[in-house]
């Protein structure tokens, strides 16, 4: 594939991404924060992001196994923390399931704790797969662009 047509799969995937209400106007201003001295700067956040959340994740889950003596409040602090992780890059669905699950904790509602957490983690690899697909399309546009 040439370059043009590599460039144009780039903004496809993209727009795609925010058509489908994966990201928000976030990722347009992390994108504003790249340049040339550091290339990777989007890619690197949202590696993070990665990191950080699967520990989120995990905590949320040992959490929740505690019943029936769950710590709502304990739960709606990690996810309090996701919710600021994904909102940092403008992952808007995880994000979204993040306020969800708040909700479910303010009215101490187990059972929709555990349905809003099964949806966020679902929207979580999710994202995540269409986001590995959109920086491999980055970097072999940017190969071909120096060839």
């Amino acid at each position: 594939m040439d370059r043009k047509q590599l460039q144009h799969q780039v903004a496809s995937v993209r727009k795609s991404l925010f058509d489908q209400g994966y990201l928000d106007d976030q990722f347009n201003r992390l994108e504003d924060l790249q340049d040339e001295t550091n290339p990777s700067f989007v890619e690197e956040v949202v590696t993070l992001f990665y990191s950080d959340s699967a520990r989120f994740i995990q905590n949320i889950e040992q959490a929740m196994i505690k019943k029936p003596n769950i710590d709502f409040g304990k739960l709606d602090d990690y996810m309090h923390q996701l919710k600021g992780s994904s909102s940092s890059f403008g992952a808007k669905k995880v994000k979204n399931e993040c306020s969800q699950f708040r909700e479910c904790c303010s009215a101490r509602n187990i059972e929709g704790c555990i349905k809003a957490f099964q949806q966020l983690k679902q929207e979580h690899a999710t994202l995540r797969r269409k986001l590995e697909t959109y920086f491999q399309l980055v970097k072999q546009a940017g190969i071909a662009g120096r060839t």
